[in-house]
């Protein structure tokens, strides 16, 4: 206060300095304090308002969540404030997408050779068309909760939840939970959303054993090590009715993952990541439909276990870690699925049961260069094995593949801000054994109103 007093007295000093000549000359000295003592009530009057104002702004302001995503820069992962809108005002963000495809095959006759199919996978429809577009809602609820979610709209018009979970924020010891429906943290690419990924599709890998992507309804638990070098482990619970699980009828979980992330700085040009993860899966009942030895066209249903196993990494490099001009990326990631239950042949005429399982494997790895501001060039190379496949004595009407699924691809974008992307894609896809597919994708991005910090 005592700094307050002494300002209002040299302001008012500044003010009245002709009062204070015309004093000097023998006026009422004791006008002069009154005023002075007027300007310094008043002074500090509003100060007192403006504090009382200030207090009030801090307890209606609600704290950011103590463990955030983190932002994808160069160099390490580094934590991302991720202060959303007020409980009043959740910010809001728009993805719009579209899409030209020229293929040289029938999109219909899209499948991987060897491979049970599930999930939205393939290139999609030939021609103009929308492409996966979002709109987002976020926003921190209290001290306590974050919420978000996600409206995926479909080509064919279609709305559906794509993630729409709550999370906490102020968990001790680096805990965070979060519930509801979100993709699962297993591998690199699981749990980023379509306008993240360097390339218009995400690798075959991904189509083959997750449909293209895994989301839970359910639970997940993750701990961040307070640590310099970033450690961080999970764990899920869900209801495991997306491929590979199925809608199933249960009181308990259908679906288990668990993974290991752990990531930090050689030196300030280069930063790095590699994870560990698991899925496990009890679909009951999950139908398929397949050509069988006799080129009919059938469906099946299959019952049992399904586990996969994956390994992926991710090396960043940026001279002298600013990549606004020029940065790489050298990413990976390798899955094997093992299933074992009972299959069922035709089931709407033949319905024949028998034990099936099968052994398989695929991988990916892509590099992304941007060459110079707003430009980049990437290519990348997917390659399935079709592994060991029994199916028991349905073997006579089911043949299995000794194929290889393989797929090149060539892309090039132009970014001209953080909100706008347009991609040229090439692709020559080996999906289907004996009939290559050459592909063209033309697609552009645009983003609107407030988007969080995407992951490293």
């Amino acid at each position: 206060m005592f700094k307050h007093n002494t300002l209002a007295v040299a302001v008012a000093a500044m003010t009245l300095s002709p009062t204070l000549s015309f004093a000097a000359d023998g006026s009422d000295l004791q006008s002069i304090r009154n005023e002075i003592d007027a300007l310094r009530q008043n002074y500090e009057s509003r100060i007192s308002d403006l504090e009382a104002r200030l207090k009030k702004a801090e307890v209606a302001t609600v704290v950011a969540p103590a463990s955030t995503p983190y932002v994808e820069t160069s160099n390490a992962p580094v934590p991302a404030s991720t202060a959303a809108g007020s409980g009043f005002n959740p910010d809001v963000s728009l993805i719009l997408s579209g899409l030209y495809t020229n293929l040289s095959r029938k999109p219909e006759d899209y499948r991987i050779a060897g491979f049970i199919p599930g999930g939205e996978i393939g290139p999609g429809a030939r021609g103009f068309s929308l492409s996966e577009s979002e709109l987002g809602f976020s926003a921190n609820i209290d001290h306590l909760f974050y919420g978000q979610a996600n409206l995926a709209v479909s080509p064919q018009n279609e709305i559906s939840a794509e993630e729409a979970f709550i999370q906490t924020t102020a968990l001790p010891a680096g805990l965070k939970i979060k519930a509801g429906r979100f993709f699962s943290s297993i591998g690199y690419l699981n749990d980023q959303h379509s306008h993240t990924w360097d390339f218009v599709d995400n690798p075959l890998v991904y189509q083959a054993f997750l449909g293209t992507q895994f989301s839970h309804d359910g639970v997940q638990l993750k701990w961040l090590a307070p640590t310099d070098t970033f450690i961080e482990l999970g764990a899920e619970a869900g209801r495991g009715s997306n491929f590979p699980g199925s809608e199933v009828n249960r009181n308990g979980a259908g679906a288990q993952a668990l993974f290991a992330h752990i990531g930090g700085d050689i030196g300030v040009s280069n930063s790095w990541r590699v994870g560990l993860s698991y899925l496990h899966a009890t679909p009951k009942g999950r139908d398929y439909a397949e050509t069988d030895a006799l080129g009919n066209s059938v469906t099946n249903s299959f019952s049992g276990g399904s586990r996969l196993i994956g390994a992926d990494f991710i090396w960043k490099w940026a001279p002298n870690g600013n990549g606004e001009r020029q940065n790489f990326k050298l990413q990976g990631e390798y899955f094997r699925r093992k299933e074992a239950g009972d299959l069922t042949y035709d089931t709407a005429v033949t319905a024949h049961s028998d034990r099936y399982t099968s052994s398989q494997s695929g991988w990916y790895v892509q590099g992304v260069f941007q060459f110079m501001p707003a430009w980049r060039v990437g290519l990348r190379y997917d390659l399935l094995d079709s592994g060991v496949v029994d199916y028991g004595s349905n073997a006579a009407n089911l043949a299995s593949v000794d194929y290889r699924p393989a797929r090149t691809s060539l892309m090039f974008d132009w970014s001209p801000s953080e909100f706008s992307r347009v991609r040229l894609q090439l692709a020559r896809d080996k999906s289907r054994q004996g009939a290559a597919d050459n592909q063209l994708f033309l697609q552009y991005q645009m983003s609107l109103g407030a988007h969080g910090a995407h992951s490293y």
